[in-house]
């Protein structure tokens, strides 16, 4: 009996290889190839002849493109329209992906609910959780109508045929890892399935004009699991962030084709499902600490939204021989730089000191104009002095000790002043383009020592 023939496939990339190797060549990943039985060439050649040819298409000039605009169908959620680009776009293919329980299900039950009680329909395919359960979680979030069809099936051929029956214009996948096709001898969840049938459905949305919505699974890293062209297939790659026992869940866009990959959606879990945040910049300063030292509070920018948020710090002596240095929602290597630069340039001996910093709400925050808050933050804590409840803080510093000027700083302003902040310390450069609103006092800075100084944190 002839032996039949081997392959190690990687499971992050889908390189193949017919000998297996600790490091994937392709990707760099360790330890990710696993054996699978190769495919003989009459299977291959079986399988050409099934897929669809071209369509010839003729290449056009660019002037003969009919501008045709986007027609977006509104989910009833507006936060996630936001993070959309203006709602769900025909044919769009949309992967979600974040933690277990984070939500994801959770807020894609509440779309398919919403477009239903306008008239569309919706088919919600579940690889994972029987009808009964799903069934279960609609009447918690109160999500039934005509329109709302439930398929409990991995088998995507059957889930093809479904769609064509009932032609429905929004279906979810849930989730993409747990889809098969009988076709292919791989197990559900591997390269080649995943990738098989991520294309199957693509067609089928680009088709028929079915906006089809993805869930993904991740990985312990925090990305997507199975092969990195999954993303590269999709149209919009939706992330939850948030850890599940937070209040909050931030839904960021990291890929989008119809709209801006900077926005940010903000919900609520409860026991009525997600609900939206909509004064994001109230609910993140609702519980500020007043009268106490080592807070600071700064105007992020997400996407087309300004968001005030807490920098908070905890400077401590430190009982190791090493200080530690822990952060939690912005980057470690970012605040060892600042710390640095305050230790040089602002003359506080931070070597035998702990620093914790947090950013309040779960917030993440990676522009440079955050450099300046932590900065404030940090000397407050030091000093054990409280920065005054009525200044906002925001600038890019340098290794220098300089402080650079920020982008889009009159709608930093202009939210600062909607919540009742009559002091902005911004940097000096900003001031010059810049004319006061009434009622707010900018006061403009060059250097990290001088701003230590007009926040009244040196000795």
């Amino acid at each position: 009996m002839a032996k039949s023939k081997t392959i190690f496939v990687c499971s992050e990339c889908g390189y193949e290889t017919a000998r297996w190797l600790g490091r994937c060549p392709d990707c760099g990943s360790w330890n990710t190839l696993t054996e699978q039985a190769a495919k003989s060439e009459t299977v291959l050649a079986e399988k050409k002849l099934k897929r669809a040819p071209g369509s010839d298409a003729e290449a056009l000039r660019i002037d003969q493109i009919p501008d045709d605009a986007l027609e977006r169908l509104p989910s009833g959620i507006g936060e996630l329209d936001r993070v959309l680009g203006g709602g769900i776009v025909e044919g769009s293919f949309v992967l979600v992906g974040g933690d277990p329980g984070i939500g994801k299900s959770t807020l894609l039950t509440q779309v398919c609910a919403n477009l239903s009680r306008e008239g569309a329909s919706v088919l919600y395919v579940s690889g994972e959780e029987s009808a009964r359960q799903i069934k279960l979680r609609a009447n918690r979030l109160g999500a039934s109508a005509s329109g709302f069809y439930v398929l409990s099936e991995n088998d995507l051929n059957t889930v093809e045929k479904r769609m064509e029956q009932l032609s429905p214009t929004v279906m979810v996948i849930d989730s993409i890892q747990t889809m098969y096709l009988p076709e292919l001898s791989s197990a559900p969840g591997s390269v080649s399935q995943v990738r098989e049938c991520a294309s199957r459905l693509m067609r089928l949305a680009k088709v028929g004009g079915c906006s089809v919505f993805l869930v993904g699974h991740v990985t312990k890293e925090g990305s997507i699991a199975g092969p990195r062209v999954l993303e590269h297939m999709v149209d919009a790659v939706l992330y939850f962030e948030g850890d599940r026992q937070h209040q909050y869940r931030l839904l960021r866009a990291v890929k989008n084709r119809f709209g801006s990959v900077n926005e940010l959606g903000m919900f609520e879990m409860t026991g009525e499902g997600m609900v939206e945040v909509l004064g994001a910049s109230e609910a993140l300063l609702s519980e500020r600490a007043h009268n106490a030292s080592g807070s600071a509070i700064m105007c992020a920018i997400e996407g087309s939204r300004p968001l005030l948020t807490d920098v908070q710090a905890l400077v401590a002596t430190t009982v190791f021989g090493n200080p530690r240095r822990m952060a939690s929602g912005v980057d470690q290597g970012r605040l060892a730089l600042l710390l640095a630069v305050l230790e040089k340039r602002a003359g506080m001996r931070l070597y035998d000191k702990d620093v914790y910093i947090n950013i309040a709400g779960g917030m993440s925050l990676t522009e440079p104009a955050a450099d300046l808050a932590l900065c404030a933050a940090v000397a407050s804590s030091f000093r054990n002095k409280p920065t005054s409840a009525s200044w906002a803080v925001m600038g890019e510093v340098g290794l220098a000790g300089e402080v650079r000027a920020v982008p889009q700083a009159e709608r930093r302003i202009a939210e600062c002043l909607r919540l009742g902040f009559d002091h902005v310390l911004l940097p000096k450069s900003n001031l010059r383009r810049l004319t006061a609103p009434e009622g707010m006092t900018l006061v403009g800075v060059d250097t990290v020592s001088q701003a230590v100084g007009e926040l009244g944190l040196f000795d």
